[in-house]
Formats: C-alpha cells, sequence, structure tokens
C-alpha cells in the first residue's frame, strides 16, 4: 500500500505492485523446495502451488498418494500458478527426500513430534526443503526419520492443528524471512516498503 497526498492509503496497482515484487525478489537467493507427503485433497495441493509460487519455490516433489495437479479442484485453486515451478511425482517420501538432498538441500519435515523444535527456533538458512504431510496422519514416520530436521508451529489458540496449506504459508514465510533478516539486519516485517 502508498499514501495518496491527503494520508489516506490504497492498494498499490499492478505495475507498482510488481515493481515491489521484483524488489523482493532480487534479495531472495536460498534455493526453497517443498516435498508433499501424501496431500490428497486437490484444493489444497493447489492453494499449497499457488503459496509456493508466491515465495518463489522452483520444486514440489508430490510423494507417495498425493493429489494430481491437473484435478480440476487443483488448477482453480492454483489460478495458473503451476506454470512458474516445476512438481515431479515420487514414488515416497524417501525418493523425495533423495531427491532433495540430491540438489544440496537440507530436508526440514513441518509436524508436531517430541523431538521437534519450534519454527522460529529451527535452522532454516541456506538450501532447504520444507517437508509436508497428509491432511490426517501427517508426515509420514519414514518421512520423519530421514528428515535433518523437524520443526512445528507454536499454536498458542485453542485448536491444536493447521491445514495443511495453511502450514505450508507460515513455513515458506518464515523461511524466506529468516533469509531477508540474515541479509539486512535490522529488517522487520514494519519496515517501510523498498525503493524500486
Amino acid at each position: 500500500m502508498t499514501a495518496t497526498r491527503d494520508g489516506r492509503r490504497h492498494q498499490l496497482g499492478a505495475t507498482d505492485a510488481k515493481r515491489l515484487n521484483r524488489s523482493w525478489r532480487r534479495r531472495t537467493g536460498a534455493n526453497v523446495s517443498l516435498l508433499l507427503d501424501s496431500v490428497g485433497q486437490p484444493f489444497n495441493l493447489g492453494s499449497i502451488v499457488r503459496t509456493a509460487a508466491a515465495f518463489g519455490v522452483g520444486q514440489i516433489w508430490l510423494c507417495g498418494a498425493c493429489a494430481d495437479p491437473g484435478h480440476p479442484s487443483a488448477r482453480k485453486t492454483a489460478l495458473g500458478s503451476d506454470r512458474f515451478l516445476t512438481c515431479t511425482r515420487l514414488p515416497d517420501a524417501i525418493a523425495g527426500v533423495a531427491a532433495a538432498r540430491e540438489t544440496g538441500q537440507r530436508v526440514v519435515a513441518i509436524e508436531l513430534t517430541a523431538a521437534a523444535v519450534p519454527l522460529h527456533e529451527a535452522q532454516l538458512a541456506g538450501d532447504i526443503c520444507l517437508a509436508l504431510g497428509n491432511e490426517d496422519h501427517g508426515c509420514s514416520a519414514a518421512l520423519l526419520a530421514a528428515a535433518d530436521l523437524v520443526a512445528y508451529i507454536p499454536q498458542p489458540g485453542k485448536v491444536g492443528s493447521l491445514n495443511v496449506a495453511a502450514a505450508a504459508a507460515v513455513a515458506l514465510a518464515e523461511a524466506r524471512r529468516r533469509e531477508w533478516a540474515a541479509a539486512q539486519p535490522g529488517l522487520s516485517g514494519a519496515s517501510a516498503p523498498p525503493s524500486y
């Protein structure tokens, strides 16, 4: 948003929004990908694809019994954003972990376990693959065993879980926020939009 002469705020137009997003793209260098372990609902997959594209994810590994990105519900929620990234189907989460490691990424599973660390304290620096699991069962035991780290999203409210698409959005936002903050100490969510 920008202020008008009389101090009112209004949404950025399409050109200014593109400039703003381009300025953040220049600040973004880490290779962040997603591994989805049997995310079965097409609308969840579509939402995750759209969020991933917005945060500059280039690769999503669809492992196990993941929904089809071509399903009408997935396509409707993705709104064409699948053209900005690659979705690769793999037989299981172990194959996904191996694929992520081949690209030099550490795998961070997002799941509530006894050994998990809060997401805001997790080591998210560098190239990482965020792994999320099935809507009902979460990450498989095999994925949790293979991951380099397991992190959870603290939820102080009275609801103990997030929709998988919402969890993906939170995790991706935190990973990028950390990258930007490390590159520019003192950068906060309250900072003014960059000049473009």
